[in-house]
């Protein structure tokens, strides 16, 4: 089994793509089960398009910034990808500096766009005037900040770090402005054969017709069929300009509540040509729930401890 993430080792997607590793199923006699490092996401997903990797894990939606949109584009235009497990991990930002240098002297902070997002507070009030540099993940941003010498570059990277550069340091507490910060990863298998038998919850993203209450009508069966929509996003259609695209997510209400209207044929049927759609779901262990067509496994102690602590859940 090889589960590809957005690399280098040390970043939380490593964590998630390690937590994944260790409840999948081993491979055969000879065959190394192992975590895939690629430098950015869109090699993750064609890693498991072209058969380089098994399985991806990938962040889609962060409880303090929303939704990974980047990831979510991806999802959308990958063609046979279908998410089977999900994964709740928390976060836990730590600043990564040069020993004995002020934090009013650090003017570079390098990390991944959504790390620096939700630092924001504290960096605006301990190093105002610091440039915010864009990293492809929070582990790029330790080694860029590594190379700079001077002292003046810093990092924000997760406390489970298992490297430092010589010379720098981990700050003691948590820095994100929020504590109760978790992002929500999946688990990307190529093929329809890889999804759960049972199914609790789905992610799905259309494309309704161009008419006035197209996504009323969907929106009206989703309700008829008693599921609760936890969350709807709109993303622009890469190559039809002022065509919008929806995202959802959606849990079950009742057992039966998924055996039949969200199958594929259905969806083709009803929506004919103007819609498509990209299905993940989720079966929890010991959930009990059946009849489910699509459905991602979750990491129910994951789940349970950010509803617990006030996080995002779905």
């Amino acid at each position: 089994m090889k589960i590809a993430y957005l690399g280098p080792e040390d970043s939380y997607s490593h964590l998630a793509a390690e937590t994944f590793l260790q409840s999948e199923e081993k491979g055969s006699a000879g065959e190394r089960d192992e975590c895939v490092p690629f430098r950015n996401f869109s090699e993750v997903f064609r890693a498991v398009q072209t058969g380089r990797a098994d399985a991806a894990a990938v962040p889609i939606e962060n409880s303090l910034q929303g939704g990974v949109l980047q990831n979510l584009d991806l999802l959308q235009a990958s063609d046979g990808l279908y998410a089977v497990r999900e994964s709740f991990l928390k976060i836990d930002h730590r600043l990564i500096y040069r020993k004995g240098v002020p934090f009013s002297d650090i003017g570079r902070v390098y990390s991944h766009r959504q790390a620096l997002g939700q630092c924001s507070q504290f960096l605006m009030e301990k190093m105002p005037f610091a440039s915010l540099k864009d990293t492809e993940s929070t582990a790029f941003g330790v080694a860029r900040a590594a190379e700079d010498f001077s002292g003046r570059s810093a990092a924000i990277a997760g406390a489970h770090i298992s490297f430092l550069p010589e010379g720098f340091v981990i700050s003691e507490e948590c820095i994100s402005d929020e504590k109760n910060n978790f992002t929500q990863f999946l688990l990307l298998k190529k093929g329809r054969e890889n999804l759960p038998a049972a199914s609790a919850r789905i992610f799905f993203s259309a494309v309704c017709p161009h008419r006035p209450g197209s996504l009323l009508e969907l929106l009206q069966i989703i309700a008829s069929h008693g599921v609760n929509m936890s969350k709807i996003e709109s993303r622009p259609v890469k190559d039809r300009p002022g065509i919008i695209g929806f995202s959802s997510k959606r849990r079950r209400t009742s057992a039966a509540a998924l055996s039949t209207p969200f199958s594929g044929r259905w969806r083709k049927r009803r929506w004919n040509a103007s819609c498509s759609a990209r299905t993940a779901a989720s079966e929890r262990r010991g959930s009990g729930c059946k009849g489910g067509r699509s459905g991602v496994r979750s990491s129910k102690g994951a789940e349970e401890q950010a509803e617990e602590e006030g996080g995002d859940r779905l």
